[in-house]
């Protein structure tokens, strides 16, 4: 199998672009800048291909990047061929979840809107397990097992010196639908309720009563990086997944997200609607 170097090569590619275009360079402008050819800055600027981060540096510098964006650029350059922990759970993992991981290991931040589940952040193992055993298409123990195990260890992040600042914002249906059982939905809302004690967790809860609400968009994840330029918008759809990062729809989804955050319930009133969505069950 080839190996995996298209996660941060991707995101790398994505940053380059963006640098040339707010300079209003052309390809060929940007090689003469750094003494490089026309077709290697296009190649770096792809996803395939291997990156000296010297050049990275030198163009940067050309295109007038802040010292934050170089620096983190930079650094997506020399771990192009990092690989992260999840490689070792094998060679099935879709490259959308790959670069999912890719980019929530390296988050400073991370801003949730669920409609229909909890996020998977802040998933138990048996509500994901019972999430999984819902498949349209049965899966095998082994390979429900296997998911899990890679959700479980996602979590590891919020417990770093240095975890993401998490913000979630649930829509009362998702601490109404009971998952599994109701015992397994109790001990959900009680994860619920612990990571609102969080320090780094901030938790809220959009009530039926707010009626129609700025979440047409659905469910949706803001990435952010150590910069704002390095922000990705993550859309998971029940076909498939979709990452955004053209600033039109950065901001198109970070302005979903304010209005969510001003319609919702504060963490107080929200930990006391888990609390009596809890004590129905």
């Amino acid at each position: 199998m080839p190996e995996r170097t298209t996660t941060r090569r991707r995101q790398l590619g994505a940053m380059m672009r963006k640098l040339r275009a707010r300079k209003g360079m052309t390809l060929e402008e940007a090689g003469k800048l750094v003494g490089v050819s026309k077709a290697t800055v296009s190649r770096y600027e792809t996803q395939a291909g291997p990156v000296k981060w010297l050049i990275i540096d030198a163009l940067c510098r050309g295109y007038g990047a802040t010292e934050a964006e170089r620096t983190a650029i930079v650094g997506l350059a020399k771990d192009a061929k990092q690989q992260g922990w999840w490689s070792s759970f094998a060679d099935s993992i879709p490259e959308s979840m790959n670069l999912l991981l890719t980019l929530e290991d390296e988050a400073v931040q991370e801003s949730h809107f669920a409609c229909v589940y909890v996020p998977g952040l802040l998933q138990t193992r048996a509500y994901s397990t019972a999430l999984q055993k819902a498949n349209e298409v049965p899966l095998e123990p082994g390979e429900i097992e296997r998911l899990v195990d890679i959700r479980m260890k996602r979590q590891e992040i919020l417990n770093r010196p240095k975890p993401p600042r998490l913000w979630a914002i649930l829509d009362e249906s998702v601490i109404r639908r009971v998952v599994g059982s109701p015992d397994i939905m109790k001990e959900q809302l009680g994860r619920l309720l612990e990571a609102n004690e969080s320090p780094h967790t901030t938790l809220q809860v959009l009530p039926f009563a707010k009626g129609a609400h700025a979440a047409a968009l659905g469910s949706f994840v803001i990435i952010g990086g150590a910069e704002p330029g390095l922000d990705v918008v993550y859309v998971d759809f029940h076909t498939g997944s979709l990452f955004l990062e053209k600033d039109e729809e950065l901001d198109r989804y970070r302005l979903a997200f304010e209005y969510l955050r001003a319609q919702a319930l504060d963490m107080e009133a929200s930990s006391a609607m888990i609390h009596r969505a809890r004590k129905e069950l």
